[in-house]
């Protein structure tokens, strides 16, 4: 037991690094300056789900929370504490819901059932989803002052998040089947 929850301190810390390595390579490769209130497309949210199926949806959670924290420690712009929560900690720590998920791609992978692929995209969807949610938020709390005159916030907020979430999901989506078709099972699922 106690050797466990070493692994996973370990494998938390390892996977939260590699979050922060591919979003900053993400920035560097891609410059891409559409997002003037910030945005990455990035396949940065793979390590997050990864301890998600691993650990489960609390360790992927908190994962995804340091994630979130570190990139605000590294000089992600932050105005107030709510809308700090908002988009690194909430935004990046429900990503770990994919977890959730983890026990029937299990059981589908198990039974070679080829559905697990189909589980697998809606567990990435569903958590980018929550992202999403936060990030809108956010930006209609703290982000309505950019808004073009006409433009009715609430559209402009899931335009704006949408343009960057949307191929980061379809990115993290291929990249996940591949890693899970390609890691060894008794690897993947530690709970």
């Amino acid at each position: 037991m106690r050797n466990q929850r070493t692994l996973l301190i370990i494998e938390i810390a390892i996977f939260t690094s590699l979050a922060m390595v591919l979003e900053t390579f993400a920035k560097i490769a891609l410059p891409l300056k559409f997002w003037p209130q910030g945005g990455t497309i990035s396949i940065a949210m793979v390590p997050v789900f990864i301890i998600a199926y691993r650990w489960g949806t609390k360790a992927g959670c908190v994962t995804g929370a340091l994630f979130g924290a570190i990139q605000l420690v590294a000089g992600e712009p932050a105005y107030s504490l709510i809308q700090a929560l908002l988009d690194y900690i909430v935004a990046f720590g429900v990503l770990g819901t994919a977890g959730l998920f983890a026990g029937k791609i299990r059981m589908l992978m198990e039974e070679n059932n080829q559905k697990w692929i189909w589980v697998t995209i809606l567990s990435v969807i569903v958590a980018a989803g929550l992202r999403l949610a936060s990030h809108i938020l956010s930006g209609f709390l703290f982000f309505s002052e950019f808004v073009p005159e006409g433009v009715p916030v609430w559209q402009y907020m899931v335009g704006y998040n949408l343009g960057y979430i949307g191929p980061s999901v379809v990115l993290c989506c291929i990249v996940m089947v591949i890693l899970l078709r390609a890691l060894p099972k008794k690897y993947l699922f530690v709970k």
